[in-house]
């Protein structure tokens, strides 16, 4: 039995059922109300999880772009016959955290939707609104490197990229209604406003219906807990942070846990295996268990500790991933100065379900480049005023020049760009250090969430230009 209808425990005949008027009518074989007629007669009810999992169960029979286009249509089939879910979480839960978010937003599209009753444009109060609006970037961040790779690794991953271009849809609606508020074009701004709370609050109803109660079924109280950990890193978008969710006689379990398999500040033990199997010829067989931080490895070039090899790579002025032969996520350098957000539960993941669908043709053509020979580096840079980010690939080969995966570097790069002349004496301007510790946003992280999106598209030599969230590789 598929193990993911196990685990959501769903009826054969029902899902026959599901999936066959799912089928007919985007074949166009029966009209939305014959669909849903007959939906009410043979089911009566569906459960979001058995919507979710026919979703799932339409993979390769229907492309994603498909499904997008008649997802709200999809759902009005089964107007009626969706159990609309109590989404009730024990308080600090990760799915209760969303819902706290959902709630609080809602409250501030309300405000909107009073501002646009007004006759008087006044500016402050909707910068107020865009301001909080401008958060939910976050939140779905969260779901994007927390929520939707836990549900992949149990088989769940085409409703998750299907609501990742939903995610993309709202972030970039409202980053350019901000936009045009910002620039004064009030008329312009108010015309997008109706347009741009209905694409979010049209997210929110599908995270409500679907993605959450579905996600409460299929993950486990392990799970959440971890999750609610990494979640702390990310962060949260208009609510004040929670408490961590806590289990009884899990937490210390799951903590544990999380060191032995991801190290210190994203390392993986896999990776740190793998390193001990690329140190063997050096120092001989290291042997299947992990190896100790305390434990001295020769490294060609030197001697050093886990814990000297994690404390390095925390402090390195760049931020590095590394994805292996195999197209999956093995490392990432966890630093207080990172620019684009990371989770540990991206560690293990096949990198092309790391990016919404427009930009995974990109990150194809990059690993498929290098893994034939034909590239070795690929290089883009963000250019805006008072930011300079600057990005490098580079393919890894081992000494006969295997492919062996791909490098990612990315460095803010603004400080630099700002140097004139020469320093040779010591002297002590910085008041900010990598690796300090600092947990507050840094002016580079702050000015890079405020880079408008742009759509990815191709010049005449077919050079691809694409957008500060599609530069990362992972």
């Amino acid at each position: 039995m598929n193990p993911l209808k196990q685990k959501l425990d769903i009826n054969n005949e029902r899902y026959r059922i599901i999936v066959s008027i799912k089928e007919d009518y985007l074949d166009g074989k029966l009209s939305l109300e014959e669909g849903n007629r007959i939906l009410k007669e043979k089911l009566g009810t569906c459960t979001p999880d058995e919507f979710a999992y026919a979703e799932q169960s339409l993979k390769g029979v229907y492309k994603d772009e498909e499904i997008l286009d008649k997802m709200d249509d999809l759902l009005n089939l089964f107007d009626g016959v969706l159990v609309r879910a109590q989404n009730e979480y024990p308080e600090n839960h990760p799915l209760w955290v969303y819902l706290e978010e959902i709630n609080a937003v809602e409250k501030v599209a309300l405000e909107a939707d009073e501002l646009l009753k007004q006759e008087k444009f006044i500016k402050n109060p909707w910068l107020g609104i865009f301001d909080s609006l401008a958060q939910w970037r976050t939140h779905l961040s969260r779901k994007q490197n927390q929520l939707y790779p836990m549900l992949e690794e149990h088989g769940f991953d085409r409703p998750t990229r299907i609501m990742w271009t939903f995610d993309d849809g709202v972030r970039d609606a409202i980053s350019a209604s901000y936009a045009l508020l910002r620039e004064d074009k009030y008329e312009e701004f108010l015309a997008s406003v109706p347009e741009t709370l209905a694409k979010l609050r049209d997210l929110n109803s599908k995270e409500l219906e679907v993605l959450l109660p579905t996600s409460f079924k299929l993950l486990s109280d392990e799970e959440f807990v971890r999750m609610s950990k990494n979640d702390h890193e990310i962060g949260y978008a208009i609510i004040d942070p929670p408490g961590l969710y806590v289990v009884p006689g899990i937490n210390d379990s799951a903590a544990q846990l999380n060191v032995n398999n991801s190290g210190q500040n994203g390392v993986s033990n896999e990776f740190l295996n793998d390193l001990a199997g690329l140190l063997s010829k050096y120092v001989g067989p290291v042997g299947g268990a992990p190896v100790g931080k305390d434990a001295v490895l020769d490294v060609a070039t030197g001697k050093l500790t886990l814990e000297q090899i994690n404390l390095l790579f925390r402090h390195l002025p760049v931020d590095l991933s590394y994805v292996d032969e195999n197209e999956l996520v093995k490392f990432y350098s966890d630093t207080p100065h990172r620019i684009f957000p990371r989770s540990a539960n991206v560690i293990g993941r096949e990198v092309k379900n790391c990016h919404p669908a427009k930009s995974v043709h990109v990150v194809e053509e990059i690993v498929e480049k290098f893994r034939s020979g034909e590239q070795s580096q690929a290089e883009f840079w963000i250019n805006k005023p008072g930011l300079f980010i600057y990005v490098i690939y580079t393919a890894v080969r081992d000494e006969n020049g295997k492919f062996r995966g791909v490098l990612e570097m990315m460095q803010d790069c603004t400080h630099i760009r700002e140097l004139e002349g020469s320093r040779t004496l010591l002297t002590w301007d910085k008041t900010e250090f990598v690796g300090d510790g600092v947990k507050e946003k840094s002016l580079a992280q702050e000015a890079a969430e405020e880079v408008e999106e742009e759509p990815l598209t191709a010049d005449a030599d077919g050079r691809f230009h694409i957008d500060a969230k599609q530069l990362c590789l992972i």
